[in-house]
C-alpha cells in the first residue's frame, strides 16, 4: 500500500490511498485553522491522527455488539487529551482517555469486554510499539 501526499491549495494537504484494494483511489483532506493561515475546510493532521484512536476502538466495539446482536443506538465514545508543558510555549500529549458510554440497562457481563476489545485497536498498538521512521529524498527524473 502506498500513500501519496498532495498540496492542492492553500494549506491544504491531500492523502490518497493506491495499492491497498478496497481504498485505492479513497482520499483523506486536511487544512488548517483559519488562525494558522488555512480555510479550516477540513481537519487538521494531527486531529485526524487523534480521531484514528477513538475510531479504531469504535470498529472493534461494533464488531463486538454485532456479533452479540448488542444494538449500538446509545453507545458511544468520549476520547479527550490530556497535555503536558514541556517549557514555554510547548506541550506534548501525555495521556488519551477514552469512556464507553453505554445505556443503563446495558448488560453489565459485558463491560470488562467492551474494555478489552477496545483495547485491541491496531492504531493504539502502533503507538505503543512505535515503528522506524524513515524520510528519505527523491529527485523527479
Amino acid at each position: 500500500m502506498e500513500i501519496k501526499i498532495t498540496f492542492p491549495g492553500g494549506k491544504r494537504v491531500t492523502a490518497e490511498f493506491s495499492g491497498s484494494g478496497e481504498t485505492d483511489g479513497m482520499k483523506v483532506e486536511t487544512d488548517q485553522p483559519v488562525k494558522y493561515g488555512g480555510d479550516g475546510s477540513a481537519p487538521e493532521p494531527f486531529k485526524i491522527f487523534l480521531a484514528s484512536i477513538g475510531t479504531c476502538a469504535g470498529i472493534f466495539i461494533l464488531g463486538f455488539c454485532q456479533k452479540n446482536g448488542i444494538p449500538t443506538d446509545n453507545i458511544s465514545l468520549v476520547q479527550r487529551h490530556e497535555y503536558e508543558s514541556e517549557g514555554p510555549g510547548k506541550s506534548r500529549l501525555s495521556r488519551l482517555v477514552i469512556d464507553i458510554v453505554v445505556p443503563k440497562d446495558f448488560p453489565a457481563k459485558y463491560h470488562d469486554a467492551l474494555i478489552r476489545v477496545a483495547d485491541q485497536c491496531a492504531v493504539k498498538k502502533a503507538i505503543m510499539s512505535p515503528p522506524e521512521f524513515l524520510i528519505n529524498m527523491v529527485v523527479a527524473a
